[in-house]
């Protein structure tokens, strides 16, 4: 039996007293010691719950994410593994599974229920019906994840209503998906009884979507930020609202998780109750979790913090078990070797990213935006040299290209804004939801040699800048390491200040770059087979 004597944080009843709490792996007794909170103790709280992230996007193991994740207080994530979905079906969302069960940290996952996201792009797998169902038979698959194709939804498609009546059978929650829809097409979607949307990145799309009983996921990853325009709701919903990252790069991850939203809500005048509530309980109730909330007889899954101001971490205890100690992980790095992967096609050369002038006129060009995953649609004349159109540095109008990674096509070459690479190439095998490889460039040769290291590596991310080619190997599916999170937290660093170096001034370049096929996010973008209008869901 353990003991601790801490300031015990009831968040339903919003009161703080000193308490002695015995325990072994579960909570056996909780004595009340002073109804006064002792600013010397240490604070207990429930453990910090990451309620919408694709554990891909770090680009480690659930392993390794856990080892890096608990030394900011976090204890469970609720993940959807439909990365890996795309590139490997089924046998990848057992992996992610499996993988998860060997470390104390609780990873609840969901049966991915787009895969592929669209009819327009080259995935490596297809998830029907009848895959989802076996999924969710899955004690540890506790919900649908996000329904990205809300059209379908919307226009009744039978396979996409399939989905979602095999997930309310099994009396799991459905997750949505639904960027910028309003009024009654929302009220529609959510009544299919879709329960949550982690996509809303204004506070009226948020607020249209609460009235019809949708709860929200207040956003912040690396990529796409919306906890300022959200976070308000933390007071005027707190039932209704919970935190997640949804996409965090690994050097990200190490700096910090949920405790960081908590401690920017609690600065930014929320309610701390309210706070602790959506970092913390929430997401128990809302998918069913079995990690514990402070209760007696509940698995001994805490932190303890320094104060509820800081929210820094003094310890971590999962079932008992300290997982993390003053921001050192006491889970040990296991070494694993993974054979998970599809990539089968051949190096390219520089005509194969030649783009042949075919007219003069104005092209469709991608605009990315900083801190957002939605783009706009704009027009621009790209520059053009000996018969063809380049990438024009001055306007920063730089060419973007799609390779197929499952098998030998010609790649989809574009143009995009805002990436504002002066030198060089960079390039991803994450590259969501299907992930084939995606480069932006200066010049034919650099978007070459950037992709080139990539299909040698079968994944990863690279950047080729002066006389430098380097690449952060990916083996696992092309989106993950199974090395030391530590060590490729330090390596992504080093290649994403080399592509900052080069001009990007992107706050996470490759993050950004990871989206811009993605097609179920408006407003254009560009996938393996061409340029996609997010908005007339079509090809362009």
């Amino acid at each position: 039996m353990q003991t601790i004597v801490a300031n015990f944080t009831d968040i339903r009843h919003k009161k703080i007293f000193v308490a002695n709490l015995e325990f072994n792996s579960r909570l056996v007794s909780i004595s009340h010691l002073s109804d006064r909170e002792d600013p010397s103790l240490p604070y207990i709280l429930p453990g910090f719950i990451d309620a919408h992230v694709h554990i891909e996007s770090s680009m480690l193991i659930p392993t390794e994410f856990a080892r890096i994740a608990v030394t900011h207080g976090t204890i469970a994530t609720v993940s959807d593994p439909h990365e890996i979905a795309n590139v490997c079906g089924i046998e990848g969302v057992e992996f992610m599974v499996n993988n998860g069960l060997r470390s104390p940290f609780a990873f609840y996952f969901g049966a991915p229920s787009c895969v592929p996201a669209t009819i327009f792009e080259t995935a490596g797998a297809r998830l029907g019906p009848a895959e989802v169902g076996k999924l969710l038979e899955n004690p540890r698959i506790k919900y649908l994840s996000e329904m990205m194709n809300f059209p379908g939804a919307l226009q009744g498609d039978s396979e996409v209503l399939q989905k979602i009546a095999l997930s309310h059978a099994a009396g799991k929650p459905v997750d949505g998906h639904a960027p910028g829809l309003r009024g009654e097409m929302a009220r529609k979607y959510i009544d299919l009884g879709i329960s949550t949307d982690h996509e809303c990145f204004t506070l009226d799309e948020a607020l249209d979507k609460l009235q019809y009983g949708m709860k929200i996921i207040i956003r912040e990853g690396s990529a796409a930020r919306n906890f300022d325009a959200l976070y308000t709701l933390i007071d005027t919903h707190p039932d209704m609202v919970m935190f997640g990252s949804d996409d965090k790069h690994p050097d990200e991850l190490v700096s910090g998780h949920i405790n960081l939203l908590c401690r920017r809500a609690v600065k930014n005048g929320m309610d701390v109750f309210n706070v602790l509530k959506a970092a913390c309980i929430n997401p128990i109730e809302h998918y069913s979790l079995e990690t514990g909330q402070l209760g007696i007889d509940d698995s001994a899954d805490f932190i303890l913090v320094n104060n509820l101001t800081d929210f820094s971490v003094i310890a971590t205890y999962i079932a008992g078990n300290k997982m993390a100690e003053h921001g050192q992980s006491l889970i040990p790095f296991s070494e694993e070797e993974i054979h998970l992967n599809k990539f089968d096609c051949s190096l390219k050369t520089i005509a194969d990213f030649e783009c042949t002038i075919n007219g003069v006129y104005a092209l469709p060009v991608i605009e990315a935006l900083d801190g957002q995953l939605i783009t706009n649609k704009i027009a621009a004349q790209p520059l053009t040299e000996n018969g063809c159109w380049v990438s024009d540095v001055k306007t920063d109008t730089l060419k973007i290209v799609v390779i197929n990674r499952y098998h030998d096509a010609t790649p989809a070459i574009a143009f995009i804004r805002n990436f504002g690479l002066k030198q060089g190439a960079i390039a991803s095998s994450v590259a969501h939801d299907s992930h084939n490889i995606v480069a932006v460039g200066v010049d034919d040769e650099s978007i070459m040699k950037a992709v080139n290291m990539i299909i040698g590596h079968k994944g990863g991310i690279s950047c080729v800048k002066d006389n430098l080619e380097m690449v952060l190997p990916l083996p696992v599916g092309g989106l993950m390491s199974s090395e030391d999170g530590y060590k490729v937290a330090e390596l992504y660093s080093i290649i994403d200040k080399a592509a900052k170096e080069a001009g990007s001034k992107l706050r996470s370049p490759f993050m950004t770059l990871s989206f811009m096929a993605l097609l179920v996010i408006p407003h254009l973008k560009l996938s393996d087979k061409g340029l996609f209008d997010g908005d007339t869901f079509a090809l362009i």
